[in-house]
């Protein structure tokens, strides 16, 4: 998937991103960059994922997310056979709040 996606305006897309600092300059830009059904569409997938990756099951995470059981399959899909991005972005932030959890 990476390979039909990744081409120089991609790069630039990304690099914007990683350039944003806070929660709200994210805010800012994906405000600017998409609708909010798409923010929102990319909020629940990552939701899924997190619960997904906690261990919830089907029925829990469409009670809370009010997801598909097609968007929860292919977020399960992503996180079994994908290109570990959820897994990734979820262990670093698991080990961020742990580090703040410690320091408190």
């Amino acid at each position: 998937m990476i390979s039909k996606i990744k081409n120089e305006n991609t790069d630039s897309l990304f690099k914007a991103v990683l350039s944003l600092k806070t929660i709200d300059e994210c805010y800012a830009f994906f405000d600017d960059l998409c609708t909010v059904p798409e923010i929102k569409a990319m909020a629940q997938r990552y939701a899924v994922a997190r619960m997904l990756d906690d261990g919830e099951i089907y029925t829990e995470i469409v009670a809370h997310t009010g997801a598909s059981t097609a968007t929860i399959s292919r977020v399960n899909r992503a996180l079994n056979y994908g290109s570990d991005g959820y897994t990734l972005t979820i262990n670093r932030i698991k080990e961020e709040e742990a580090k703040k959890d410690g320091k408190e």
